[in-house]
C-alpha cells in the first residue's frame, strides 16, 4: 500500500506541475512588468527542477508519470484566454496565476489526505511547499 500511494502521489505532483508550467509559458509573453516576468521565469525554473526531482523518483518505480487532465488543461486554457482578451494586464495575468497556486495547494491537499499511506519523507516535502 505505501509503494503503491507513494506512486500515486508522484504522479499527482507531475502532472500539476506539469500543469504550472504550462499556465507560465501561456502567459509569459503577455506580461510587461519586469518583476513580474522574473518572478514567474523563477516560478518556472523550479517548477522544472521539481519535475526533475519527481522523474527521477517514479523512474525508480518504474512508472512514467502523469499528464495533467485534459478537461483541466482545456478550462485553464480557456479562462486564460477569455481573461486576457477581456483584459491583457499584468494584474490579469497576477490573478490568474494566484488561481493557479490556490488551486494547486487545494489539489495538493486533497490528494495528501487521499494518499494517506505514501511515504513519509514524500508527503513532509510536499506539505513544505504548502
Amino acid at each position: 500500500m505505501i509503494e503503491q500511494d507513494t506512486i500515486k502521489l508522484l504522479r499527482e505532483c507531475d502532472a500539476g506541475i506539469k500543469m504550472g508550467v504550462a499556465s507560465i509559458d501561456e502567459v509569459i509573453d503577455y506580461v510587461n512588468n519586469r518583476e513580474l516576468r522574473d518572478s514567474l521565469i523563477r516560478c518556472k525554473n523550479r517548477h522544472e527542477e521539481l519535475k526533475t526531482e519527481i522523474e527521477v523518483l517514479l523512474s525508480e518505480y518504474h512508472d512514467q508519470g502523469k499528464d495533467p487532465n485534459p478537461m483541466a488543461r482545456s478550462m485553464s486554457w480557456v479562462k486564460t484566454n477569455m481573461k486576457l482578451a477581456m483584459n491583457e494586464s499584468d494584474q490579469t495575468i497576477a490573478d490568474l496565476m494566484t488561481d493557479g497556486c490556490n488551486m494547486g495547494v487545494k489539489t495538493l491537499n486533497m490528494y495528501l489526505n487521499q494518499y494517506k499511506a505514501a511515504e513519509e519523507k514524500l508527503t513532509s516535502d510536499i506539505q513544505k511547499f504548502l
